[in-house]
């Protein structure tokens, strides 16, 4: 291994490693006083010739607590996610040792044509909502 491909190995690591920390940065730091979303879940998106297919993972996420709201070139999901524990007092003085998952109210808008397309199909399974969109026909 040459001294540059080691210098480009070394940078590469550096650079992973602090795009980790903003993401965890981002995730877990935010003032408690706020309404404001604080995690977004992952997100694909695919598209057939027929349909567009959202797929949100929300492992956690309570039905009740998704909404699915439709607007003029995007559509924005939002949930709530509980911490699992503290509800008893017992628990409450439990000591964390990791915290990786995130927890809280999350928001995410996802820039669709929603004019294009027709919300057909809605499903919470595994932890994951998928959203059907058919495709409007053009006249």
């Amino acid at each position: 291994m040459t001294s540059r491909d080691l210098s480009r190995l070394m940078w590469s690591e550096a650079l992973s490693l602090l795009e980790q920390a903003d993401r965890l940065h981002r995730q877990f730091i935010r003032p408690a006083a706020t309404a404001a979303p604080a995690w977004e879940p992952p997100v694909d998106v695919v598209e057939t010739a027929e349909a567009v297919w959202v797929h949100v993972a929300l492992p956690g996420a309570a039905a009740e607590s998704i909404a699915v709201k439709l607007e003029p070139g995007a559509i924005t999901i939002s949930a709530h996610r509980s911490f699992p524990v503290g509800s008893t007092r017992n628990e409450c003085a439990a000591h964390i040792h990791a915290l990786e998952i995130p927890y809280g109210r999350f928001e995410r808008r996802i820039g669709l044509p929603t004019q294009a397309l027709t919300l057909s199909g809605r499903k919470l399974q595994d932890g994951c909502l998928t959203l059907i969109f058919s495709k409007k026909e053009s006249s």
